[in-house]
């Protein structure tokens, strides 16, 4: 079968605002659905700094590649031995298919599978090697078993979590890797405690998912830290009860927290502020790592920061997540009014306008961009279905 995807050739040494566009959008073939795979036509994808890392060559991957990792869709069609997922179901795509068999998975921890891990690495799909192909009749690689940035995509069922057909698309889609990392990093790694204060550090689309957490974890206060004060403006909406910008914050968190936090969230991906998040904290506090800075990046520290003030610096990937665990409850928060994800939908664009969202992530201007990959979003309630409101007292952005 055919689809049109957002595929990268080349990595790009520019920046992309720089009048680079290092992207198209190409037709491929894509096989159909094998032993344990599902086809989905993909309505709503979003876009991810992580997107970014790979354009500009922060995340090495095989290349070339078909990009996309955070989305929603609805199936189509179904491999062999695929039980869980019928035609019509709407899904949530996981860029973690975890084999639910491996050490770390019996753990209770798919977000470190090693057999998904090695999958992604390879840009093929968990059951099999890649299933596109470019006019030529090259293979075109997955992106971390996804490729979301198309029409249809072709997923292992373990990289997909049901959701209700009520919950619009644009909501939904950025469940899948803001909302999972962020909030996760808070509930899940930090298992933070109602009433103990936090900060966060950077107010991307992770970050402002991890205040979203910490609101919904009953922290206080929550300090919110970022150089663009339009992004602090938003952090105070979501939930966080001050906002600073990065050279004011240490000051204030100190004055507020009687001497340090008791949680910091690092969502930039700079060794430089992990050590300052370190400093926040307090004695026997903790710092939870998200961002993803570049492979030769180094951090240095005190060390006496840790035997001798009891300080602990904890790495978290996809939130330590349960994607089937985590995905439905946090939908349910948003249900009660206390995830707005819908605030940090900042455009919707059609498949190609590609480059021109990744010229916006790349200026820190947008939070979440949606790509329309299929035309749905002008449709969301059709198939019968009745689209949720926004819960008593939260703003819906538009769909487009």
């Amino acid at each position: 079968m055919k689809t049109r995807a957002v595929v990268l050739r080349d990595v790009s040494t520019a920046r992309p605002y720089s009048g680079t566009r290092p992207v198209e959008v190409e037709e491929l073939t894509l096989g159909g659905p094998r032993e344990g795979e599902v086809l989905v036509r993909v309505t709503a994808a979003s876009l991810c700094h992580s997107d970014l890392s790979v354009v500009n060559g922060d995340r090495v991957r095989p290349l070339p590649m078909a990009l996309g990792h955070e989305a929603v869709g609805v199936v189509q069609e179904t491999g062999p031995g695929v039980r869980r997922f019928s035609p019509g179901d709407h899904v949530a795509l996981v860029f973690v298919p975890s084999c639910g068999f491996c050490g770390d998975c019996a753990a209770g921890r798919p977000a470190l599978c090693a057999q998904a891990a090695a999958a992604n690495g390879s840009g093929g799909l968990l059951h099999g090697p890649s299933l596109l192909r470019d006019s030529a009749g090259r293979t075109v690689h997955h992106q971390l078993g996804v490729s979301a940035f198309a029409e249809l995509t072709v997923v292992a069922q373990e990289s997909l979590v049901p959701i209700p057909k009520d919950v619009p698309f644009t909501v939904a889609s950025m469940f899948g890797c803001a909302v999972l990392t962020g909030a996760g990093a808070v509930i899940n790694t930090a298992a933070l405690r109602p009433g103990q204060s936090a900060v966060v550090y950077g107010l991307g689309g992770v970050g402002l998912s991890a205040v979203l957490g910490a609101r919904a974890a009953g922290a206080y206060p929550i300090v919110a830290v970022d150089p663009v004060e339009e992004k602090r403006a938003l952090a105070l909406q979501l939930g966080a009860t001050h906002a600073y910008a990065p050279a004011d914050a240490l000051a204030a968190i100190r004055e507020l927290t009687s001497g340090g936090a008791e949680l910091a969230v690092e969502a930039v991906g700079s060794p430089k502020v992990m050590a300052e998040c370190l400093t926040a904290v307090a004695r026997g506090g903790r710092v939870v790592s998200v961002g993803l800075p570049a492979p030769d990046r180094v951090l240095e520290v005190p060390a006496l920061a840790f035997a001798g003030e009891g300080k602990s610096l904890l790495g978290s990937y996809m939130g330590d997540a349960v994607p089937r665990r985590d995905i439905p409850r946090f939908l349910d928060l948003w249900r009660a009014g206390l995830m707005p994800v819908e605030k940090m939908h900042t455009g919707t664009l059609p498949l190609t306008g590609i480059n021109d969202a990744l010229e916006e992530l790349a200026s820190g201007r947008a939070i979440r961009q949606v790509l329309d990959t299929s035309g749905a979003l002008g449709n969301e309630g059709a198939e019968g279905t009745e689209v949720a409101t926004a819960p008593t007292g939260v703003a819906t952005a538009s769909a487009g």
